[in-house]
């Protein structure tokens, strides 16, 4: 009696067994790695091979003026994009959920972004922005002077942020879109019923009832954009001066170009736990 339920129980081994190799060949064994290489001197052109030093790369992080420069771009790149794509998309999901002539295609159009590779997207934009680009023939038919978007400190990183909020906006406005869905319509009834105008029933309706998705969208923002890399890479190399430097594309350059493996790694693992903590953060202030 009790051989089929574990012949079912093999089965069913049997079917999650690939997809287990695979995450622990191809994803969990290379964080493993990296934490092993954290904690240890290592370049790939070493003869010497890893040199374990302990807690020694964690520690000059404390006093590498860059790494830290990185930390704060990389924070203000993602306070600089995060209210942008939560306050615009709920805005447009609002839209979107309107019964109105060509609605289908204003949501096609708006998620379409979406599905292209952040990186063929960082490419289109490095023409929108360059000299003869798209941004300053807008300027010049208003008779403003072209600008330098990609050169300039003090332009670089909000061009960047400009994108990613373009970029972020079709997939969050879908997410919340679904979230409004879940909304009943009796609670907008009753409160059209007790005199709520339509902020009150923004505030008190639309937003309690969406939390739990808008908890999800905030926290996938800031995990993609604090992982922020391709469009730094594309657009700006992390110039000009540091400015446009996140922490990931410090990484890929102490990593790549220096030949620093030990060093890049402990800095993944900052930025793990500094996401880590946000997240942790941001689902108990949902419970609370």
């Amino acid at each position: 009696m009790r051989r089929a339920p574990d012949r079912r129980r093999l089965f069913g081994l049997l079917f999650v067994l690939p997809a287990a190799l695979y995450v622990a060949i191809f994803q969990l064994g290379p964080v493993l790695y990296g934490l092993v290489l954290s904690f240890s001197r290592y370049s790939p052109l070493s003869r010497e091979g890893a040199v374990f030093v302990g807690l020694a790369n964690y520690a000059a992080l404390l006093d590498d003026p860059e790494f830290a420069q990185a930390l704060l771009v990389t924070g203000r790149y993602v306070l600089q994009v995060l209210p942008f794509t939560i306050g615009i998309a709920l805005g447009l999901a609002l839209l979107a959920g309107k019964a109105f002539r060509g609605v289908g295609f204003f949501r096609t159009a708006l998620y379409v972004p979406h599905i292209v590779s952040l990186t063929a997207v960082s490419m289109i934009w490095l023409w929108i922005y360059s000299e003869q680009g798209l941004v300053n023939d807008v300027l010049a038919v208003f008779g403003l002077p072209e600008q330098r978007w990609l050169v300039s400190e003090d332009a670089a990183l909000n061009a960047a942020s400009a994108m990613r909020v373009w970029k972020a906006l079709g997939s969050n406005m879908v997410l919340l879109l679904a979230g409004l869905h879940t909304v009943p319509r009796e609670l907008y009834e009753a409160a059209k019923v007790d005199g709520a105008g339509r902020w009150a029933r923004l505030r008190h309706v639309t937003l309690p009832g969406i939390r739990p998705i808008l908890t999800y969208v905030v926290a996938m923002d800031v995990i993609y954009l604090a992982q922020g890399f391709p469009e730094i890479f594309v657009l700006t190399q992390g110039g000009p001066y540091g400015s446009t430097t996140t922490v990931n594309y410090l990484i890929y350059t102490e990593a790549f170009q220096y030949n620093e493996m030990g060093s890049a790694s402990a800095m993944a693992f900052v930025l793990f736990a500094f996401i880590a903590g946000f997240t942790v953060l941001v689902i108990r202030g949902r419970k609370s």
